[in-house]
């Protein structure tokens, strides 16, 4: 039903279905910051993070961000509609006020269906939750939440800044209002197991998240992560592990869940470890022949466990 062409249910079919037409996500940069960083729940950020995300010049504004990216995609997908994606940093971070003047706009772009929004599980207040419960009224909604893992010890050491409990708290509460949301977690974190990495797709999929994206630990400069690798290095996950694993998550997955992301896709410039992360369509065909080859398919083994 609804892995037609994958052996999982990719965005670009999902948004097929939804809207009957090519849907582009345009990544754009609002100058929100973040709580794990500025004092207000811990300072540093996460020991992976190495800040913006956005390709392009962050210090223009959101509309000329996203009219930018447009105009390229444009000549290649016409008649495209598009998501822009606040993707930096925690963009509910902020006063009302301040969120509307950044969301509201967005909706009024040109060719705009949809707006997608990430965040933290603790930078939600309550009259956000309900501007975000009438603005998925209005369009289609998605909010994004980093989890990584959902083990506690690796939280801490990761230096999330928040619980696994309150992280399902907040999706409850998502999910409570009808709002879409979409998980991060990674996988060949130090410290965890194969069995560790499958239990936080099973965890995340029991409480009823819609979508999903896949992340293999790298290694970025300037990171905290980056000055304690080079200080003490520490095995990273070889492809061929990744990609097993990465089989096994999807078929604890509910078939419905949108797979948004199988790998992570650094910048080559700033990676330093492990390098068969680059070349990202590469490593994607060799996930599709690995699935195909092992008749693996989402929701092979929640459908077998549930049913």
């Amino acid at each position: 039903m609804y892995m037609k062409e994958k052996h999982y249910r990719s965005l670009d079919s999902f948004y097929k279905e939804k809207f009957g037409c090519k849907v582009v996500k345009v990544s754009v940069d609002a100058g929100f910051t973040c709580p794990n960083k500025d004092g207000s729940v811990n300072t540093g950020g996460c020991i992976f993070c190495g800040g913006a995300t956005l390709v392009g010049d962050k210090n223009t504004d959101v509309f000329s961000q996203f009219k930018v990216t447009k105009e390229v995609l444009d000549r290649k997908w016409k008649n495209a509609k598009y998501i822009p994606f606040l993707e930096a940093n925690t963009n509910t971070y902020g006063s009302l006020d301040k969120l509307k003047s950044v969301y509201e706009p967005l909706l009024e772009l040109p060719d705009v269906v949809g707006l997608s929004i990430a965040t933290r599980c603790d930078s939600i207040s309550d009259e956000v939750y309900d501007y975000l419960e009438n603005l998925n009224k209005r369009t289609y909604l998605t909010i994004e939440l980093g989890l990584q893992s959902s083990f506690d010890e690796t939280l801490e050491y990761l230096n999330r800044g928040h619980t696994k409990k309150q992280f399902e708290e907040c999706v409850r509460e998502l999910k409570r209002r009808g709002i879409d949301v979409v998980v991060h977690i990674i996988n060949g974190l130090p410290g965890e197991t194969e069995e560790m990495m499958v239990e936080t797709a099973r965890y995340v999929d029991s409480l009823g998240i819609d979508g999903i994206k896949f992340h293999m630990l790298y290694i970025e400069k300037g990171t905290r992560l980056a000055s304690m690798y080079l200080e003490q290095p520490f095995e990273l996950m070889s492809k061929d592990n990744y990609i097993r694993v990465l089989a096994r998550q999807l078929t604890v997955l509910r078939p419905e869940v949108v797979v948004h992301r199988l790998v992570s896709d650094p910048n080559r410039s700033k990676l330093i470890e492990p390098h068969w992360l680059e070349g990202k369509f590469r490593i994607l065909n060799e996930i599709d022949e690995y699935l195909e080859k092992n008749e693996i398919f989402q929701g092979k083994n929640y459908i077998s466990e549930n049913f």
